[in-house]
């Protein structure tokens, strides 16, 4: 068979796209840079974190890491982008249950599962707290409840960052755990939600811990009730834990991030970037930076555990929105 030059061209081509992938894991990384998305805009707490960590895994990889901040769809629009990209490792997801569990478990917006992730590496568990506007006459979380409770009580209102988010599906689950009736007020992120508060436009809020709201706390400007914890980093070893509650001690939540790539990512491709953000994760200048933000940081898992991790996070959340009865929307 005679071929002629494009003809030949084209299929040389093929072939060499075919087996990129393989080829490309075999030495990965290569020569061009690594693309780690946030799916948040820049100037977060995810942004900031993910350049601190960018910063380690580029130096692990000797190559270059460029955090692309892909908001949007209350993060589903960056996971979208690392879903759409090459599966071979240059793209990879600074990602937590927000985006990739929930997400696709309650917006039919999403068109991607859980199970379209692998989770190359567990990094930390963020704390999550109980606050209250600093006139509610409750010092803990036993007291919050019985008020919650109390006869003839009007429900109370609480901020989170949006609909369909951990903080909004947890405060829920709350309620129906201990029979109290809370009124949702979404907002677009935690600072709104936070000067509402101290505002006293709202009762109370589920958000992420910031060691700003320490300050808040100190002026009176706020309550922290509790943090949804059972253990914490050093710095906020004052904070009153969920599990020493009389009411509800086994009310344990915190929101976990990590490293996602494609599930059809080759494996040598996924265990070097595994082992490259295991090298971030025992670095101790990082390691204290994320303490004080009420991050509480892992050790670094093998593949198994980490698979393990990925797959227990997702049956706790899938138990809390079936408890409630959500169906996607």
């Amino acid at each position: 068979m005679r071929w002629n030059l494009p003809a030949r061209a084209a299929a040389i081509c093929l072939a060499a796209c075919a087996a990129a992938p393989l080829a490309q894991a075999a030495d990965y990384p290569g020569d061009k840079p690594l693309s780690l998305i946030v799916p948040y805009p820049a100037g977060g707490a995810s942004d900031a974190s993910a350049r601190q960590f960018g910063v380690h895994i580029a130096h692990a990889l000797k190559q270059q890491v460029i955090v692309e901040n892909v908001g949007g769809g209350a993060g589903m629009l960056g996971a979208r982008r690392v879903l759409t990209s090459a599966p071979d490792g240059y793209t990879f997801l600074h990602g937590s249950a927000n985006e990739v569990i929930l997400s696709p478990f309650l917006n039919t917006a999403a068109r991607y599962k859980p199970e379209d992730f692998r989770l190359t590496q567990p990094i930390s568990e963020a704390t999550i707290v109980l606050l209250a506007r600093a006139d509610l006459p409750v010092s803990n979380v036993d007291d919050f409840i019985a008020y919650a409770k109390r006869p003839g009580a009007k429900p109370l209102t609480f901020g989170s960052v949006g609909v369909g988010s951990l903080y909004h599906i947890m405060t829920e689950y709350l309620g129906r755990r201990v029979g109290a009736e809370f009124l949702h007020v979404p907002y677009r992120g935690a600072a709104p939600a936070l000067q509402d508060l101290i505002g006293r436009q709202v009762d109370f809020a589920v958000l992420p811990y910031q060691q700003a709201m320490e300050g808040m706390g100190a002026q009176q400007q706020i309550k922290i009730l509790t943090s949804f914890s059972d253990t914490l980093p050093p710095p906020l070893a004052k904070l009153p834990l969920i599990s020493q509650s009389k009411t509800i001690p086994d009310f344990v939540y915190t929101i976990a991030g990590g490293y996602y790539v494609r599930q059809d990512t080759p494996a040598p491709a996924v265990d070097t970037l595994r082992r490259a953000v295991g090298y971030a994760l025992e670095q101790r200048d990082l390691r204290e930076r994320m303490e004080a933000e009420g991050r509480l940081l892992l050790r670094p898992m093998s593949p198994q555990d980490a698979d393990a991790y990925a797959v227990a996070q997702v049956a706790k959340y899938r138990q809390m929105i079936d408890a409630l009865g959500l169906k996607p929307m």
